[in-house]
């Protein structure tokens, strides 16, 4: 058996092991999926009344996009939960104590948490149909742009694997992952337009990773109305290729690095 089909082997194993998991704890499946139903009733039915992308856009059909990313997002934080539980149960020691790659308990996390998020964005996208939103731009592009959803959450499943191992702690993981996530998701156009921000938050929002996949998907769903993006910054105008750029990054530096700490961790 050659290293790479080991390494694939092993973690779908463990990926397995994790999505059993579901079975024993059903809980944890239904506030996945009920967390994106809430959000979409919320900002469509509470919120939406009271903001106007433009341009004749329906705020509905521009919300979705947005929720989408929130969610995919938001949903990467398992994999730093899940890591930082094995940790705290000494699971990650029974793991060293097989005979299986270094990498296949991160490989095996973060593919699980795939699961996960295709879950939810189809609950998402079953929601928004109710409440108005639709994909006109043919089945093709509305597959390419769930795919780069999934991607992008993929690469950040590995930034949250990374800091799961570097502070094994839920509570903590939680707390820091909130810091981080939730202000990335919001300081961008995922609920409001581009145009509505102020200075210096407006040239974070247009470079900002959640911005481009949010925009990316709008245009492969076709929901931005026929408009141009409403900056003209490089990574709005060219929102799909700026993310694939940022996964590659994340992808590239944070898996050594979780690679890395999880030797660490589990050899104390």
């Amino acid at each position: 058996m050659t290293t790479l089909t080991r390494h694939a082997t092993d973690g779908w194993v463990v990926a397995k092991r994790n999505l059993i998991k579901i079975v024993r704890v059903p809980e944890i499946l239904v506030f996945v999926l009920i967390s994106p139903i809430m959000f979409v009733l919320l900002f469509a039915y509470v919120f939406g009344g009271a903001i106007d992308p433009g341009d004749g856009v329906n705020y509905r059909e521009f919300l979705i996009g947005g929720i989408f990313a929130q969610t995919v997002v938001f949903g990467a934080t398992f994999t730093g939960a899940g890591l930082a539980e094995d940790m705290q149960k000494g699971i990650i020691d029974r793991f060293r104590s097989l005979p299986m790659s270094r990498s296949a308990v991160l490989v095996g996390r973060t593919t699980s948490d795939i699961v996960y998020n295709v879950l939810s964005l189809i609950i998402m996208a079953l929601t928004g149909l109710l409440v108005g939103w639709r994909m006109r731009e043919g089945v093709v592009d509305a597959l390419a742009g769930f795919l780069l959803l999934l991607l992008f959450a993929y690469a950040i499943s590995w930034i949250m694997a990374w800091v799961g191992l570097l502070v094994p702690s839920v509570e903590v993981i939680n707390n820091a992952s909130f810091i981080v996530i939730f202000p990335l998701t919001f300081v961008s156009n995922a609920f409001v337009p581009l145009d509505t921000l102020p200075g210096v938050v407006r040239t974070f929002a247009e470079w900002n990773p959640v911005s481009t996949v949010t925009q990316a998907s709008r245009e492969l769903f076709g929901n931005t109305g026929g408009r141009p993006p409403q900056s003209d910054a490089w990574a709005m105008q060219h929102p799909a290729v700026y993310t694939v750029m940022w996964v590659a990054i994340i992808l590239v530096v944070f898996v050594p690095l979780s690679v890395r700490q999880y030797r660490i961790a589990s050899s104390r």
